[in-house]
Parts: C-alpha cells; structure tokens; sequence
C-alpha cells in the first residue's frame, strides 16, 4: 500500500481482508435500489444496464436516494434507454427533471445522451477514459460506471466512501486536501474481483452503518480493521472546512395571468436554472440583487410573501408581484425569450424548478 495509507495503520490489515468483509456483509446486506442489480441476481449472470447506472449516478450527484428514486423510475418508464433519451425535446427532460435541483446535470444528461446515440452507436465506453470523453462525465461518474457497469477496478469516491475511508485509514487531513490521499486508499483496496459490487458496499456501509453522526461502530463489517475507532475519533472524520457564508440575494418574480392562463418564460440556456420554464423575473443572480423593474408596464400588486431558496453559493429572497391590468398584447412580450400563455390549472405540468412552482403556488392562492 502506498505510504498515504501505510504510514497511518500500526497493524496494517490486508486490502483482500477489508474487501472480503465488506462484500461477505454487502451480500446480505445489500440496499434494494430501483437501478441497482442484487448481488444474487450478479451470481446468476444478470449484468447491470450501463444507462441506467449512469442515469442513476448523476441523479445521485449531491442529491439524496430518498430524492431520486421517483424521479429515476419516472425517467426510465417514459426514456428506457440512452437512444429514447436522446431524441426527446430538451424541454420534456428539463421538465421532468424539475424539483431534483442541480438543473446543469439536466443539461449534460442530454448533451451525453446525444453524443452516446451519435457518436457511440447507442453503447457507453467501456473504461473510464472513455466515459470521462463524454458531455458532463467526470472523475467520479467516469468511475462509477466503469466499476458498476462493466467490472473495472476503478476507485469509486463519492461523499459516503469519501467518510468510510477517512475513519478507515484515520486520515486526520482537512479536506478538500486529504482527497488524493483517499483516493489513493480507495483504490487499494478496490479488489479486482467484483470492484462494481465493492463500490456500492462502500457506498451503503457509509450511508447506513458509518454515518456522519454517530456511526454504529458495533454493527460494522470492519472494525477491525478501522483505525479511527481504534483511536476513538472516528466521529471526527472526516475533518472539513469551515462552512462559508453564503450571500444572501433579493429578485422579484411576476406573475401575469390573462384568461385563465399565465405568462411563462424560458430561462438562458446557460446560467442558474438554464433552459427551464419559470416566470419572468428582475435579473437576479448570484453576483447581484434584481432590478425590480416589472417586464411590462402597467398595475402591479406586490404580494406580502416570498419564498426562500437556498443555492450552492447564495441565498434567494423572491418577492412576487401581480399583474393587474390592462390587457397585454403580443408586441408587448415579443422580447421575451420563449414566452408562452400556460394554463394555470396545468402549472403542475410546466415542469418549474422549485423556486418558481413556490412561486407559483403564493400567486395561485392570491389571485
């Protein structure tokens, strides 16, 4: 093992030792996932679909299972394979993806689609430079797929290995720093035997057993082998920075509603929330306040609600208006980018982000 994990353990245990007990308990304890395939059925032969692993994985990005199990079973009965999801409208998937957040991952989920379908036949790379070749694959995607899909001995490292394997190896390095370090143990002990089902033990042993707080060091399949509990500081690790603060923003949305329907737009492609369906707003962004300027001028009443976002780097206070009158004609909202009249009884399925379906909502009840 390299000196990164070597140097940390007094009594090094053997990486077979620590795979062996980790996927002895991953064989009984396995979680019964929506895309994953069950370490009986992977002894009968069944093979894991290289899409759905992938679906799955950038679903997963920064998101909880909890979260994307609807979402997965939803885009899978309507886009069963990378080929379906390749020819649907940029505007169906953005909507059916409205409310899981992280909308970029939308937009690369087509971008990979599409140059899957073109470029690759319809069949993911095999390795993981080939994944990683691909729209919006990364290190861990990449990774990912490779381990699960096709049996590579890649060194999976999400957020749940990523806390396994600092208690492990005790690894007492503040992160973002201490990630070479982990990656390089991970990778260690990865056996080349089953490394797909190896990466989700991994995975399930961190989200069930080797919790943030309070993990069940009784119930762990390793231990024994685990150098923090040895320490007694395994609840300290993974060591993080300090939280920044996030700054806080301020925007208006507008809600115009003529006949029963109201007026949406279509955000940038790129940018915060890019290519969905939202209400006009005042510019907003992370970098500064909105002007507060309406899109049309006119009556407005300003509604004594707002709703609170939170995003990775800020914080959203959305005040929200309504119009009032007098009618509005076509010329008036030409410049908007891809305005349309919305029936408001189907708002549900303009497929919002969240910030706006609240929005929405608030708006409905003040008609």
């Amino acid at each position: 093992m390299p000196v990164e994990c070597r140097e940390k353990i007094v009594d090094e245990p053997k990486p077979g030792a620590i795979a062996g007990a980790l996927l002895a308990h991953y064989d009984t304890h396995a979680r019964n996932l929506s895309w994953r395939v069950s370490p009986s059925d992977r002894r009968a032969g069944v093979r894991p679909d290289p899409y759905r692993v992938w679906l799955s994985e950038v679903m997963l990005q920064q998101t909880t299972v909890a979260a994307v199990t609807g979402y997965f079973e939803r885009f899978t009965s309507r886009w069963p394979n990378v080929e379906a999801l390749a020819a649907a409208p940029d505007a169906d998937v953005l909507a059916a993806w409205a409310g899981l957040g992280y909308y970029a991952r939308a937009r690369n989920l087509i971008a990979c689609a599409r140059a899957i379908a073109t470029d690759h036949q319809g069949r993911f790379p095999d390795t993981e430079a080939g994944l990683r070749a691909l729209p919006g694959i990364g290190d861990y995607t990449a990774a990912a797929v490779a381990a699960i899909a096709f049996d590579r001995p890649s060194a999976v490292v999400d957020a749940n290995v990523e806390r396994v394997t600092a208690r492990l190896f005790a690894i007492e390095t503040p992160l973002p720093a201490a990630r070479i370090q982990i990656r390089a143990c991970v990778s260690d002990i990865t056996p080349a035997a089953r490394p797909g089902d190896f990466a989700q033990a991994m995975m399930d042993l961190g989200a069930t057993i080797c919790t943030p707080r309070s993990p069940s060091c009784l119930l762990c399949p390793l231990a024994q082998h685990c150098a923090a509990r040895g320490a007694g500081i395994a609840e300290s690790l993974p060591v993080k920075p300090p939280k920044k603060a996030r700054p806080q923003r301020i925007g208006t949305a507008w809600w115009i509603e003529q006949d029963g329907r109201v007026l949406l737009i279509q955000r940038p492609g790129s940018g915060i929330l890019g290519g969905m369906r939202a209400l006009p707003d005042d510019g907003w962004s992370a970098r500064s306040d909105g002007n507060a300027q309406p899109p049309v001028t006119g009556q407005w009443q300003r509604i004594d609600a707002a709703v609170a976002h939170v995003f990775t780097h800020f914080s959203l206070g959305l005040a929200l208006a309504l119009y009032r009158g007098p009618q509005i004609d076509k010329v008036a909202i030409e410049n908007l980018n891809g305005a349309v009249w919305w029936p408001v009884e189907e708002i549900a399925e303009a497929g919002l982000p969240t910030l706006f379906a609240k929005a929405a909502a608030i708006a409905i009840q003040h008609r």
